[in-house]
C-alpha cells in the first residue's frame, strides 16, 4: 500500500512539473456585457434569493442593485442613500439560509476626512427584487471598503475601513480606525464596534483569509505602511506586518508548489504588482518573489482564483488609466513554474474596460471560475466566462 501511495505521488510531482516546465495552459474566453453603469464602485458575487446560483451585486454611483444569473436581469434595491456616491459593498450569507446579507458604504468624498462617510446595513424584503429598507449605522469619515467576516462559533460581524484617518492629509497625520461591527439580534437597533487596527494610512483595499487552524477568518490589508495581517487572539485584534512597500491592492492564493502567496498592485493606483511568498516559517516578512508588472495606469482590482482548472491559481489585474489618462484594461498571469518565480501574461482587453472592481466566482457551474468587471469612464458591466 505503501508503494502504491509513493508511485501515486512520484507520478503526481512529474505531471505537475511537466506542467509547469513548458508554456501553461491557454486561457479562452468569452465576454457578455450585461449593463451599462455609471461607475460601478464596488462587486460581491453571492447567492441573494437562495436558488442556488451565485448572482452579481453591484455598488454604482447612486444605486445599489443585483443581477439574477443566469439570465442577468437587474434589479435596484437601494437609491440615493446619501447625497454623493455610494463607495463599497459586501453580500455574504451570514445566517446559513441560502439567501445573502448586505451592507454599503456611501457619501464617498476621496479627500474630505472630518464628516463625509456612511455606512449602511440593508434589510431584505420578502421578495428581494424590490426596494431593501436601509439603517444607517455609526462611521468613521472617508468610508471605503467593508467585508463580512467569520468568527468564533460561525458568528459574522462587519469590517469596515476609511481610507484616510480623520484629520489626516495625504497620509500625514492620525491613521485611520478599521471597524468590526457586532450585528444585534434587532439591527435597528444600535450596533456594538471595536477597533481592529488604527495606525496605518492610506489603505485602499482590505481583504478577509483564513490561514490559522480555526474557523475564523482574518484580514489583509495594504497600506502606505505596507501589507498587514489582522488576526484575532485571546478575543482582541493583533497585527503583524507582512511587507514593508506602500500597497493599494491585496490578494492571496496558492502557488502550483502550494505555499501561500499575495499579490498586491503598489503604491496606492500604481504602477506595478508583485508577487511575495510566505516564509517557510510563517513568521517576518514575506518575500518578494516576483515583478508581474510595472507598467500599469491606476492600477485598481486583482482576483485571485483557477480560470484554467489546473488545481492552483492564477491572478487577473485590471487598471483604469486615469492619471495620466492612457488605455484601461486587463491582464491574466499564470505560473510558469511550481515555485511561482517565471509568471505568463496573457492580456485580456485594453480600451473596451477602465476597471474599477473584479470579482471571481463560478458563475455557471462548470469548474472553473469567471470573472466580472466593473468599468468606471467605460462605463460598461462584463461577465468573461473561462472556456475549456
Amino acid at each position: 500500500m505503501k508503494t502504491i501511495l509513493l508511485s501515486i505521488q512520484l507520478l503526481s510531482f512529474t505531471f505537475s512539473t511537466s506542467i509547469y516546465s513548458a508554456e501553461p495552459p491557454e486561457f479562452k474566453w468569452s465576454e457578455v456585457e450585461i449593463d451599462q453603469i455609471e461607475i460601478g464602485y464596488g462587486l460581491q458575487l453571492t447567492d441573494v434569493d437562495g436558488d442556488g446560483k451565485t448572482d452579481i451585486v453591484l455598488a454604482d454611483k447612486k444605486t445599489i442593485q443585483w443581477y439574477h444569473n443566469p439570465n442577468w436581469k437587474k434589479h435596484i434595491i437601494a437609491k440615493d442613500l446619501t447625497e454623493r456616491d455610494n463607495v463599497c459593498i459586501t453580500a455574504r450569507d451570514i445566517d446559513g439560509d441560502g439567501k445573502c446579507e448586505i451592507a454599503t458604504g456611501g457619501q464617498w468624498n476621496f479627500r474630505e476626512t472630518q464628516k463625509d462617510g456612511a455606512v449602511f446595513y440593508l434589510i431584505p424584503p420578502a421578495d428581494r427584487t424590490q426596494l431593501w429598507t436601509p439603517v444607517k449605522l455609526y462611521n468613521e469619515p472617508n468610508t471605503h471598503r467593508m467585508h463580512w467576516i467569520k468568527g468564533a462559533g460561525g458568528q459574522f460581524t462587519l469590517a469596515v475601513k476609511p481610507l484616510r484617518g480623520r484629520g489626516s492629509v495625504e497620509g500625514v497625520g492620525p491613521g485611520l480606525k478599521m471597524h468590526e461591527y457586532f450585528k444585534p439580534a434587532n439591527v435597528k437597533n444600535e450596533w456594538k464596534t471595536r477597533i481592529i487596527g488604527d495606525f496605518t494610512h492610506l489603505s485602499h483595499n482590505f481583504h478577509p483569509v483564513n490561514w490559522d487552524d480555526d474557523p475564523e477568518e482574518e484580514l489583509i490589508t495594504a497600506s502606505k505602511e505596507g501589507v498587514w495581517y489582522f488576526d484575532r487572539k485571546d478575543g482582541a485584534w493583533v497585527s503583524s506586518q507582512l511587507t514593508k512597500d506602500f500597497a493599494g491592492e491585496i490578494r492571496d492564493g496558492r502557488l502550483p508548489n502550494g505555499k501561500r502567496f499575495i499579490v498586491t498592485i503598489e503604491p496606492m493606483h500604481g504602477v506595478s504588482s508583485s508577487i511575495y511568498v510566505q516564509p517557510d516559517n510563517t513568521q517576518g516578512l514575506w518575500q518578494k518573489l516576483s515583478l508581474l508588472d510595472d507598467a500599469l495606469i491606476d492600477g485598481h482590482a486583482i482576483a485571485v482564483a483557477d480560470y484554467l482548472g489546473t488545481g492552483s491559481d492564477q491572478i487577473v489585474i485590471g487598471w483604469r488609466a486615469f492619471h495620466p489618462k492612457g488605455t484601461p484594461g486587463i491582464k491574466l498571469f499564470t505560473p510558469l513554474d511550481p515555485d511561482g518565480k517565471k509568471w505568463h501574461e496573457t492580456k485580456i482587453s485594453s480600451e473596451q474596460l477602465a476597471v474599477e472592481d473584479i470579482k471571481a466566482a463560478d458563475l455557471n457551474g462548470d469548474g472553473r471560475a469567471d470573472f466580472v468587471v466593473a468599468a468606471r469612464q467605460t462605463k460598461n458591466l462584463k461577465i468573461f466566462f473561462s472556456q475549456p
